[in-house]
């Protein structure tokens, strides 16, 4: 079988926005192929290793690709795509001078192709993530998340995954009530209970993301702790407490049909942690954090603790800025590459 391969060469910082136009437009998968410059710093604080060849990609630039089947209409597909990746300019992010182009390829090609690349990887003092196709031996001491993203987003190696991982181990204590917002395939909420978190809800809009979860959830033997809800990021939290009408009056037509839907399949199925909660880690974008702060402020216990990450660095002080207005108080920034994780918290005492 032969399927369409849509590469965009584009910047890192657009990365994570290109790939989710591309599963929004159904892709079958999507790989990211990044600099394998020798000047490109790797952390190698744990003992990573990275298997990934070298390549002529400039540092900074990436190869973004989406697998469609052989009946997709491709020149709808780019025409989709393209005004939507000029569209983040608008948003200061920056594309860079993209290219666009499309391949016939094999299906093997691509669809086990990219796991010879996957391999178990330290991304924390006690945390390695393995793909379940991967034999390991864990040393004493080291704790191992068992990871098959299928065609959700998230294998862990990327910085933005790693510096949520590393926060979570130094902030979450025994016990503590977790949501994670964006779960993709569910690593954080699994690495949240790893660490000693007691309960875990674990969000995520898209199906297949949820999906993900659900099942590494259960390959990790949490799925009692663990419980994965498809929603608009918090609004699950808003649905449960009977609030649905405060944040689906001004929806446009086709968004109140999916929370409405969210809404019939959420109220059916009691929250596992309860609300106000001690952590929230959300690993996703710094346009997107800035939406739903306040969202986050009031679903945390006086002195809870918020992680933002998914923050490219020419966004670090707007979000600063934000996480400040809206009542935090700031208590660490980690980075990795140009990317930034924000470790905020709740004061203990309000006002």
């Amino acid at each position: 079988m032969k399927y369409h391969e849509l590469t965009i060469y584009t910047t890192e910082e657009a990365v994570e926005m290109i790939s989710n136009f591309l599963h929004e437009q159904g892709a079958g998968g999507v790989s990211i192929e990044e600099s394998g410059s020798l000047e490109r710093r790797r952390d190698l604080s744990f003992g990573q290793w990275y298997e990934l060849p070298l390549n002529d990609i400039p540092e900074g630039n990436v190869l973004i690709k989406g697998y469609f089947s052989e009946e997709e209409d491709m020149d709808a597909h780019v025409a989709a795509v393209r005004p939507r990746i000029e569209e983040l300019r608008e948003y200061e992010i920056d594309p860079g001078q993209y290219e666009i182009s499309v391949f016939t390829v094999d299906e093997n090609d691509w669809a086990t192709a990219w796991k010879q690349y996957f391999k178990p990887i330290r991304v924390t003092e006690r945390l390695t993530i393995k793909p379940t196709w991967e034999e390991y031996e864990a040393s004493e001491g080291e704790v191992v998340l068992e990871i098959d993203p299928g065609m959700a987003f998230g294998t862990g190696t990327h910085p933005t995954t790693s510096l949520c991982l590393r926060a979570l181990e130094s902030t979450i204590r025994e016990g503590d009530e977790v949501i994670d917002v964006g779960t993709g395939s569910g690593i954080l909420a699994i690495g949240a209970v790893k660490v000693g978190a007691g309960r875990v809800l674990a969000v995520d809009l898209d199906p297949v993301a949820v999906s993900s979860a659900i099942e590494n959830a259960s390959l990790n033997g949490l799925e009692d702790r663990i419980q994965v809800l498809q929603s608009d990021l918090l609004g699950v939290l808003k649905i449960s407490s009977g609030e649905a009408s405060s944040w689906s009056d001004n929806a446009n037509p086709v968004e109140a049909k999916v929370r409405a839907e969210l809404a019939e399949r959420a109220i059916n199925e009691p929250l596992l942690v309860s609300v106000p909660c001690d952590v929230i880690v959300a690993n996703i974008l710094a346009e997107i954090i800035l939406l739903f702060l306040d969202d986050v402020y009031a679903a945390l216990k006086p002195g809870g603790t918020y992680i933002a990450s998914g923050i490219y660095e020419n966004k670090e002080e707007t979000v600063a800025s934000a996480l400040l207005a809206s009542g935090f108080e700031i208590v660490d920034r980690v980075r990795e590459d140009k990317w930034i994780a924000f470790v905020a918290a709740k004061p203990k005492e309000e006002g």
